[in-house]
């Protein structure tokens, strides 16, 4: 605003030289001036400003009303402006955040524009699931990917972030305040909450308990795709019998179940998860009357000893274990799939995965003998294998043969193992991965015919904290505003942006890109000196408060993003349970699938 200008108004015409014989009165009189001060925009006197006029003698002749000569004022306020003009919105319309949040705004307007309110238009769906990737790790990730990029991090948005819609999950079990993976994802695919550490069976079970499962299965979006005729896909970093993927396909009273090996004596007439997998098609046909169906589509990930006996014979071309298959049973589930599938495709390793035709049929893929390796520690595997976003992508291809669609479930298993082991590092690339992966299914689809859901299953205790200035490395030393040095806490040591409520703690392991090397040191309890360790080195494991022997989940809400058609249901803060119903409502699974059943 311009400053204040003074206007000197002369009341008397009487100050000419002619006049000057006149009495003290008389010139007095003939000395009196009036001035106008503007009064800014914004004062208290005026909010919209205005015009105080201050009348007065000027006794001392300078030609100046000073404050003691004033005798009267006068103020005009002026009305409020009905537009502002160019000059006053310049400072909002030439500001990128002003303008950037505008432009938001268009989006969303053109989004809510858009929305396809009627039930069953989605041919695709695609559940994305970030493994414990909470809130934090999302920022974190975030400003992660940011840095990568070269900016400073805080302004940058994950591929998932820019999709129109929103909300929130409560991620709590039926019997747990803090929940597992086992009954999120049940509760995601099935539409039922259901107890900690069970697989596709609601709350009567019991767990560990065999013959509690049988009458409380549940009926999953997988499987409800695959009556409707719709082709099938399941992608984890993680073993494909864990608890995560096994949630869309498997019914089992204890998570754990992975192999026969893994179950308790007395348990022979329920079928371990790897089992359950490979006999998909048999057991889905024989639950419901009259329907014929083709099993699942694609299935990747790790897990391999699952599926092998425990048999030196049988091992993989790059096994790690002297005996990698863990089976007690002698089955061979790799064998049994080739056999049951003589067209399909089973491959073990990068190459194998690089030869996998986009018309193929079936595929198989099992890429370690337990967890896919971290995204970061990808280049040290013996045979090689794909990222998540590769995977994906291979898969949309082979799944977008059927003409009546396809449901694809793809989890970033390994963002939560990096967290148990305290090492951000790790699971924010995984995160970042995750991202690519997503950003993969965005380009690769239809957004008028495919539903994209992009959610995590639960929270970590894995904070964000300090007052950091802006770009500061999301992985380093806390370093404030306006400072180059770290700070320092009460103990006069520094600290680090991130960090865990608790957990194994502190680990400097330098290079090392594996997270799962921090198990082979015991929980650190206390403070660390920092000041010579590299915190953004890929080794290295923030400190905790609480020393565990790993890191625990959290409680908390986790964000859901959403888009495509039924993408707008996705809003408010829901029970985890209410991503199936999304789902089926936008492409009428249930109602597609009863029609196939036999009455």
């Amino acid at each position: 605003m311009a400053a204040n200008m003074n206007k000197l108004t002369v009341l008397s015409l009487a100050v000419m030289v002619a006049l000057a014989g006149c009495s003290d009165d008389d010139k007095d009189e003939n000395n009196i001036l009036a001035v106008d001060n503007t009064i800014a925009v914004g004062s208290e006197q005026c909010v919209n400003g205005g015009v105080e006029t201050q009348t007065g003698v000027d006794t001392n002749g300078n030609g100046v009303l000073d404050s003691d000569e004033v005798t009267s004022s006068n103020l005009v306020c002026n009305a409020p402006a009905t537009s502002l003009t160019s000059e006053q919105l310049a400072s909002l319309t030439n500001n990128a955040w002003f303008s950037g949040a505008q432009a938001q705004l268009e989006k969303t307007q053109q989004a809510n524009a858009s929305v396809v309110t009627e039930s069953g238009k989605a041919k695709n769906v695609i559940l994305f699931v970030g493994d414990g990737m909470g809130i934090s790790t999302v920022t974190a990730a975030r400003i992660l990917a940011g840095q990568l990029e070269g900016g400073l991090g805080e302004d940058y948005q994950l591929s998932f972030e820019k999709m129109p819609y929103s909300g929130f999950v409560k991620t709590y079990n039926v019997d747990a305040q803090t929940p597992d993976s086992a009954g999120t994802m049940t509760a995601m695919v099935s539409g039922v909450k259901t107890d900690v550490g069970v697989i596709g069976v609601d709350e009567d079970v019991e767990r560990g308990v065999c013959s509690t499962a049988q009458g409380n299965e549940l009926v999953t979006s997988l499987e409800l795709a695959e009556i409707a005729g719709k082709a099938t896909g399941l992608i984890s970093t993680a073993r494909i019998t864990h608890a995560t993927p096994a949630a869309t396909y498997a019914k089992s009273a204890d998570r754990n179940w992975e192999d026969n090996s893994d179950m308790p004596a007395g348990s022979e007439a329920c079928e371990d998860i790897a089992s359950q997998l490979v006999n998909f098609e048999a057991n889905l046909e024989a639950r419901f009357a009259g329907i014929d169906v083709d099993g699942i589509d694609v299935v990747m990930g790790g897990g391999r000893r699952h599926f092998l006996p425990k048999d030196a014979a049988a091992n993989s071309a790059d096994a790690v274990s002297a005996v990698e298959g863990d089976r007690t049973d002698g089955r061979n589930l790799v064998t049994e799939w080739q056999t049951t599938y003589p067209s399909g495709t089973y491959v073990m390793d990068q190459t194998g995965f690089d030869a996998i035709s986009d018309d193929a049929t079936k595929v198989f893929g099992l890429f370690n003998e337990s967890h896919m390796q971290y995204e970061a520690d990808r280049a040290n595997d013996v045979a090689g294998e794909p990222s998540l976003s590769e995977m994906t992508e291979k898969a949309i291809n082979v799944l977008d043969n059927n003409d009546n669609g396809f449901f694809l479930s793809v989890e970033a298993g390994r963002i939560d193992h990096a967290h148990h082991a305290g090492n951000a590092y790790n699971a924010l690339n995984d995160t970042v991965e995750f991202a690519k992966a997503v950003q993969v299914a965005m380009e690769n689809t239809n957004p008028e015919e495919t539903l994209i859901v992009v959610t995590a299953d639960h929270s970590h205790v894995f904070t964000i904290a300090g007052y950091p200035k802006r770009g500061n490395p999301i992985l380093g030393k806390v370093v404030a505003v306006g400072e180059t040095e770290p700070s320092l806490a009460a103990d006069d040591m520094p600290y680090t942006t991130v960090g865990y409520t608790n957990g194994g703690g502190f680990r400097d392991l330098g290079d090392e890109t594996d997270a799962d090397a921090g198990y082979a040191f015991a929980p650190v309890t206390g403070r660390v000196d920092l000041s010579d360790v590299d915190t953004t080195a890929p080794g290295f494991h923030q400190e905790a408060l609480v020393p565990l022997g790993s890191e625990t989940h959290a409680g908390e809400d986790v964000g859901v993003y959403a888009m495509g058609p039924g993408a707008h249901l996705v809003t408010g803060t829901n029970e985890q349970s209410f991503l199936f119903h999304v789902m089926d409502f936008a492409a009428d699974l249930v109602k597609t699938a009863d029609e196939k059943v036999t009455p």
